[in-house]
């Protein structure tokens, strides 16, 4: 047998026993972020402020069609970064980004960032910028308001850019609390420095 051949076989054997470690150590932070969204985050998600704010945004774009929504989309990455934020100043001047903001200052570093969607995946309310309006397209969305309520999806583990910090986004289904229904979805970054 020739030793390039046995180096190959072992590496194979060996990344192979190591899957499943290297899998649970990277969901090891799932359980905890449950854990945390469901004593810290869904206590208050029945708010008014939350409730009537994305039923009257789900009501007011009840009509939109997909290009609609693209278009907002691009309207919204455009004004991201420029002086000209119609779009973003209206959204984080709205009562449930002030509310959003709050619960973020308050949890001392724990929370990074936190926004609400409506029924199409469209931001509603935001602690922080966020980098693009509809979130329609991506799991936050799809895994939550689309699969039904009390849903609870937690992404995988990134390192924050600018504080070097390891964090993860949960993002949960938002529902009626009068029929049920959902209604929406929210998404909180999560410092798992802090957990």
């Amino acid at each position: 047998m020739n030793i390039k051949h046995s180096i190959s076989t072992f590496l194979i054997a060996a990344a192979a026993a190591f899957a499943p470690m290297t899998a649970m150590a990277q969901d090891a932070h799932v359980a905890p972020i449950k854990e945390f969204v469901s004593s810290s985050i869904q206590p208050w998600l029945n708010d008014p402020i939350v409730i009537n704010a994305i039923k009257e945004q789900n009501a007011k774009h009840a009509d939109l069609t997909q290009a609609d929504i693209d278009k907002l989309d691009l309207a919204w990455r455009a004004e991201v970064t420029t002086a000209n934020r119609s779009l973003v100043d209206d959204l984080l001047g709205r009562e449930l980004s002030k509310f959003l903001a709050e619960k973020q200052d308050a949890s001392q570093g724990m929370i990074t960032e936190m926004f609400v969607m409506d029924n199409k995946g469209l931001n509603v309310g935001q602690s922080e910028v966020t980098s693009d309006y509809w979130q329609g397209d991506e799991a936050k969305w799809q895994q939550t308001f689309s699969v039904g309520p009390d849903v609870v999806y937690v992404d995988g583990v990134e390192t924050d850019e600018s504080t070097q910090a390891l964090q993860s986004q949960a993002s949960l289904t938002i529902s009626d609390p009068e029929t049920g229904e959902p209604i929406g979805a929210i998404t909180v970054g999560i410092n798992l420095d802090m957990l």
